[in-house]
C-alpha cells in the first residue's frame, strides 16, 4: 500500500528537520512525501531544497492563502492510496508508524483511521503535556464533543474526491469540519490504532490563547452549520472540555510508556450502514 504523507511549511525551519526524518525513517516501503511551503523566509525552503535533493521527496514552495489551502494542495498532488498530514512542528512516535497504518488500512478494508496523541513541551520532547486517548468510535460521538486528532488522522484518498477536501471559509476549525463531514455526515468507516501516532509540540494555532478559543468555538458552530447538521446543546461546551481529562492522563506517562511499538491487530473498524 502506498501512502502520501503531506507536511505544509511555513517558517518553521526550528522544528522542520524533526519532522522530516521522522518521516524519511519510517519503515514502510511505499511512501511518498510532500512538503507544501508558503514561501518561507526563514530557511525552511532551503532546508527542504537540501532534503530533496538527497531523498526522493515531492515540494513545492509559493504563497498561498493559509494552513489549509497548503493542505489542500498537498492533496491534490497526492498519488498514495491513504493520505495523512503531518504539521511541521510533529513527529510520529516511532519508526513504526506508517507500517502499522497500511497493514492496518489492508487488514480492516477502513476507509480512514486514527489513533492516540501526545503533546509534548515546545523547548522538551521529552516532557508529556497532553495525551489525547481518543478510544474508539461511536457512531454520534460527535455529538458529544468528540473528535480524533488530525494529525492521527489517515484517509484513502478515494474519500477525498469524493466528499471534497478542506473548506477555506474556516481559518481553525476546518480539520474538525473536515472529520465530521466524513465521519459523522458521510459515515464513512473509521478505525482506530489504540496507541501515540504522533507527538505534537504545543502552541498549536487553534488553542494558542483565549482569543483564539472562542474563534475556534464559534467556527466549530459553523462546521456544523455548514453540514445542515444540528449538535447537542451542550456538544461545543463539551468539545473543549475533554482536553481536561487530557492533562490528567499525562501526568502519570512518560513517552516510552506512550511510544513503544506496540503490535497492532486489535483495533476496532466502524461501518455504518448508510
Amino acid at each position: 500500500m502506498k501512502v502520501s504523507i503531506i507536511t505544509v511549511v511555513y517558517n518553521a525551519v526550528s522544528t522542520l528537520e524533526a519532522t522530516i526524518n521522522s518521516v524519511l525513517s519510517q519503515d514502510h516501503p511505499d511512501i511518498e512525501y510532500i512538503l507544501v511551503d508558503g514561501n518561507s523566509t526563514d530557511g525552511s525552503r532551503e532546508l527542504i531544497e537540501k532534503y530533496a535533493a538527497k531523498h526522493s521527496l515531492r515540494w513545492v514552495s509559493e504563497p498561498d492563502k493559509g494552513i489549509y489551502d497548503a493542505m489542500n494542495k498537498g492533496i491534490s498532488m497526492a498519488t498514495g492510496d491513504v493520505v495523512g498530514i503531518l504539521n511541521a512542528d510533529d513527529f510520529y512516535a516511532h519508526n513504526g508508524v506508517i507500517g502499522q497504518v497500511a497493514d492496518s488500512f489492508t487488514r480492516s478494508g477502513a476507509e480512514s483511521l486514527y489513533g492516540d496523541l501526545a503533546y509534548v513541551d515546545s523547548g522538551n520532547a521529552e516532557r508529556i503535556v497532553r495525551y489525547w486517548k481518543s478510544g474508539s468510535y461511536r457512531p454520534g460521538a460527535f455529538r458529544n464533543g468528540w473528535m480524533p486528532p488530525h494529525p492521527t488522522f489517515f484517509v484513502r484518498r478515494e474519500v477525498y474526491r469524493k466528499f471534497n477536501s478542506f473548506d477555506l471559509r474556516l481559518r481553525s476549525a476546518a480539520d474538525y469540519e473536515l472529520m465530521l463531514r466524513f465521519i459523522h455526515k458521510n459515515r464513512i468507516s473509521v478505525t482506530y490504532l489504540p496507541h501515540v501516532m504522533v507527538m505534537m509540540r504545543t502552541g498549536g494555532a487553534s488553542n494558542a490563547n483565549l482569543r483564539s478559543r472562542f474563534r475556534a468555538n464559534r467556527e466549530d458552530r459553523m462546521a456544523w452549520q455548514m453540514n445542515g447538521l444540528e449538535p447537542h446543546p451542550l456538544t461545543l461546551m463539551m468539545k473543549p472540555l475533554r482536553k481536561v481529562g487530557q492533562y490528567i492522563l499525562a501526568l502519570w506517562q512518560s513517552p516510552a510508556s506512550l511510544t513503544d511499538n506496540r503490535p497492532v491487530g486489535n483495533e476496532s473498524v466502524i461501518t455504518i450502514s448508510q
